[in-house]
């Protein structure tokens, strides 16, 4: 199972829309983001996805009633924990928040800081996409991690 990860999106559409492209072209399984999608208007984009998604809120996310609305319930505050293909999933917007150590998970999700990482800490595969937005960097990046080998990559848009 393959599922593509984004984050900090920040309202810019066109980032979001390659994101989208680049996950139904990969034929992801499942996509996860990470927050500050910003504002709800940025989730018709989404609905481009061919398959389903879940997110939480970031910092950024402060209309999030309409959030909430617009995703149908898909964005809810961190942690997210769920179980894909038999693996823990968690998934926070600020790293500072979780004890990664502690943490009973196969994987972390995590954005904020707007700098794609892929590490382990011991078998706990912990991923940040970078910023898909890529109004900070100037670097527009998503993750693809595949849950069976437990890898990921990540893709500059």
């Amino acid at each position: 199972m393959k599922i593509g990860i984004f984050s900090d999106t920040h309202d810019n559409l066109p980032k979001i829309e390659k994101a989208v492209k680049l996950f139904n072209q990969k034929k992801v399984d499942f996509v996860l983001h990470a927050g500050d999608f910003v504002a709800p208007f940025t989730i018709e984009k989404f609905k481009k996805l061919i398959c389903e998604w879940q997110g939480v809120f970031g910092n950024n996310d402060g209309e999030k009633k309409g959030l909430l609305a617009k995703s149908q319930g898909r964005i809810q505050a961190p942690p997210l924990r769920i179980r894909l293909a038999g693996k823990k999933i968690t998934m926070v917007h600020d790293r500072n928040f979780l004890d990664f150590k502690k943490e009973k998970a196969d994987l972390i999700i995590f954005g904020h800081s707007h700098k794609a990482e892929i590490t382990r800490i011991g078998d706990k595969l912990i991923v940040n996409p970078g910023e898909c937005g890529g109004w900070l960097s100037g670097k527009s990046s998503v993750a693809i991690v595949d849950l069976v080998t437990s890898s990921a990559k990540t893709f500059r848009l």
